[in-house]
C-alpha cells in the first residue's frame, strides 16, 4: 500500500512540472518586455507608457483566467445520482450484468439522463460507484467523474470541464492576445536586431571577410552606425528570443482557440467531437445544440457584460443538459409527467428535477407533435402512431 500512495505523490509532483514550466516562461517573457524592451531599449517615453498599459492589461487577463483553470475543482455529480443503499448492494452481489442493469434501469427512471453507451446500457461508474449524468465522463488522472468533461489539460494539471470550460477558453483567447500584441510591438526591434545578424551572416556566406572588417572600422571610426539598430547590449538576444517564443505560441494557441471556438458554437465537449453522444434512439452528433446564441449562453452565460472576465457565468448545474432530439423518445416524456406529479406512479426523483428542465429536452417533430401553453402547469402531448 504505502509504494502505490508514494507513486501517487510522485506522479502528482511531477504533473505540476508543465505549470511550472509556463510560468517560467511568462515570468522571463514579463521581464524581457517590462524591463529589456519598454525600460532599456525604447527611447520614445509616449511609446514606452502606452505598450506598459496596453502590455499589462494584457498580462493580468491572461493570468487571472489561467489561475482560474488551474484552481476550480472539478464539478462531479451530485448526490442523487448515487445509487439508493438498497439498489447498491444488489448491485454489488449481482455477477450477471443484464440483471445490473435492470437495477440501474430502475434507479435511472427518475434521474435526467438520456445518454447511454455505444450498446445502449446505462452509463455506470464501477469506480465513483455513481450512474454517470449526461455528458459526464471518468477522468483516469484525476480518478473522479467529472462533469461536462472536455479533455484533461497537463498545461493547467486540472480538468477542463463544467466548472472551469469558461476559464480555460478566456485562457486561449488571452494567452493568444498577449502572444500577438508582444509579436506585434517587437517586431520593429527584432528587424533592427536582425539587419545587423543578416548582414554578417551573408558576408560570411559571401566570404567577404575584408569587406566586412572594413565596414565595420568604418563605423568606429567615423560614428556612423546606422541608427536602425538597438544598443550594444544583452537586450537583443532578449528580443530576438521574446519574438520567436512569442509568435511560436501564438501560431499554436490561434489554432486551439479557434477549434474550441467552434465547439462552443456547436455546443460539443472534445470528447463528442470524436465520439457522438449515444441517445436512446441511437448517436447524435448535435444531440446538445440549441443554436448558436444558446450554445454559447452554456458557456459564458446570459449576461454578455461578464462574458470577457474569468468569472462563473455559465448556466445549468452541470448534473442535466436541454437536448435537442431529432427522433421522439415516448420514455423522456413519460419520465418528465411523472417527475411533474402527473402520473399516479411514485417518481424516486429529486423535488428540483421540474417538468420545465424535462419539457426543453423534447422538440417537434414528424411523428407527434409538443404544446406547451404554462409549463409549470399544463402540458399537452400528442403522439401519432405511424400508419
Amino acid at each position: 500500500m504505502a509504494p502505490r500512495h508514494v507513486l501517487r505523490c510522485c506522479q502528482r509532483s511531477l504533473s505540476w512540472i508543465p505549470v511550472i514550466f509556463i510560468n517560467l516562461v511568462v515570468g522571463w517573457s514579463y521581464y524581457a518586455y517590462v524591463v529589456e524592451l519598454c525600460i532599456l531599449t525604447i527611447p520614445n517615453n509616449a511609446e514606452k507608457i502606452s505598450y506598459l498599459v496596453v502590455f499589462h492589461l494584457f498580462f493580468i487577463m491572461f493570468i487571472w483566467s489561467y489561475w482560474k483553470t488551474i484552481c476550480s475543482r472539478p464539478a462531479n455529480p451530485s448526490k442523487e445520482f448515487c445509487l439508493p443503499n438498497v439498489e447498491k448492494e444488489q448491485y454489488e452481489k449481482e455477477e450477471h450484468p443484464d440483471t445490473q442493469q435492470e437495477i440501474l434501469k430502475k434507479v435511472v427512471v427518475g434521474l435526467p439522463v438520456y445518454t447511454r453507451t455505444g450498446t445502449g446500457a446505462v452509463r455506470y461508474c464501477d469506480r465513483c460507484l455513481v450512474i454517470k449524468p449526461d455528458r459526464c465522463h471518468h477522468c483516469s488522472t484525476c480518478d473522479m467523474c467529472v462533469l461536462k468533461m472536455d479533455h484533461h489539460c497537463p498545461w493547467v494539471n486540472n480538468c477542463v470541464g463544467f466548472s472551469n470550460y469558461k476559464f480555460f477558453v478566456l485562457f486561449l483567447a488571452y494567452s493568444m492576445l498577449y502572444c500577438a500584441f508582444i509579436a506585434a510591438t517587437v517586431l520593429q526591434y527584432f528587424i533592427k536586431f536582425w539587419t545587423i545578424v543578416t548582414f554578417l551572416i551573408s558576408a560570411l556566406i559571401v566570404c567577404l571577410p575584408l569587406i566586412l572588417c572594413l565596414k565595420l572600422c568604418r563605423w568606429r571610426s567615423v560614428g556612423d552606425c546606422p541608427q536602425n539598430q538597438l544598443p550594444d547590449t544583452h537586450a537583443k538576444f532578449h528580443v530576438l528570443f521574446l519574438f520567436f517564443v512569442a509568435a511560436m505560441f501564438f501560431i499554436s494557441i490561434l489554432s486551439l482557440f479557434s477549434y474550441h471556438l467552434w465547439l462552443v458554437g456547436k455546443n460539443r465537449t472534445t470528447i463528442e467531437a470524436f465520439r457522438a453522444p449515444v441517445f436512446r434512439n441511437g448517436p447524435d452528433k448535435n444531440g446538445f445544440s440549441l443554436g448558436f446564441s444558446r450554445n454559447m449562453a452554456e458557456v459564458f452565460g446570459d449576461q454578455k457584460k461578464y462574458w470577457m472576465f474569468p468569472i462563473y457565468t455559465s448556466n445549468g448545474d452541470g448534473n442535466s443538459f436541454v437536448t435537442r432530439l431529432v427522433n421522439l423518445d415516448p420514455e423522456q416524456i413519460a419520465v418528465g409527467l411523472q417527475i411533474n406529479g402527473k402520473s399516479s406512479v411514485d417518481c424516486p426523483a429529486s423535488p428540483k428535477h421540474v417538468l420545465g428542465d424535462t419539457v426543453n429536452h423534447i422538440e417537434d417533430h414528424q411523428d407527434g407533435s409538443f404544446d406547451k401553453t404554462d409549463v409549470a402547469e399544463t402540458v399537452t402531448v400528442t403522439i401519432e402512431s405511424e400508419s
